[in-house]
């Protein structure tokens, strides 16, 4: 007998996709920051000081008020005493003198007398007192410098799961098909037909 029916089965495909999990560390992160701090160059000089000091120079050609007078006083004291000298003197020529002397002429003669002794002196008598105070230099050079500040983060690990995908790529099916020939109905009218006999 002929086979009428072909069915075939189409069956269903599935893909896979596998993701494994996995561990990642993500690197620590360092922050730099730079700053800069001026340095420069500093020069102190300062130059010879000279001191003349003319008090004393003045005051010999030209004195001060309080200056006279303390030269006045020191004359008047040193008269004083020349002057008590000379009365001392004179009482000692008195005690020894003998009779018939001439002294109170005499005394009178050495009154009268004028003092003819005279030195040449220089003016101003004093000089000018001379000082001074030495020049200094000093050099400071201070270099440009750098500050660093780092800042460090903390690294940290991430972890990933892994991943199963299933996904369809065909879907299950029966095909069926007829193979056979086809059925004329009445069957006389298949060209090919012929009768069958029927015997009794």
């Amino acid at each position: 007998m002929e086979r009428l029916i072909e069915i075939t089965t189409v069956p269903i495909e599935i893909q896979m996709k596998i993701k494994n999990a996995k561990l990642d560390y993500k690197r620590s992160t360092v922050d730099l920051e730079i700053s800069k701090d001026q340095g420069g160059l500093k020069i102190h000089s300062k130059p010879i000081r000279l001191q003349i000091d003319t008090f004393e120079a003045r005051n010999s050609v030209c004195p001060t008020a309080m200056r006279s007078i303390e030269q006045a006083a020191q004359k008047g004291t040193q008269k004083v005493y020349d002057t008590m000298a000379t009365y001392a003197r004179r009482g000692d020529l008195l005690l020894e003198a003998k009779i018939g002397e001439q002294l109170i002429s005499q005394f009178a003669m050495e009154s009268q007398q004028v003092n003819t002794d005279f030195a040449m002196q220089f003016l101003p008598s004093a000089v000018p007192d001379i000082s001074w105070e030495d020049s200094e230099l000093s050099i400071r050079y201070e270099m440009d410098k750098l500050n660093f500040d780092w800042r460090m983060n903390e690294g940290k690990f991430e972890f990933i799961p892994g991943d199963i995908e299933f996904s369809v790529t065909q879907q299950p099916d029966v095909i069926i098909k007829y193979v056979g020939s086809p059925l004329y109905v009445p069957p006389s009218s298949d060209p090919n037909y012929e009768p069958v006999d029927v015997k009794a």
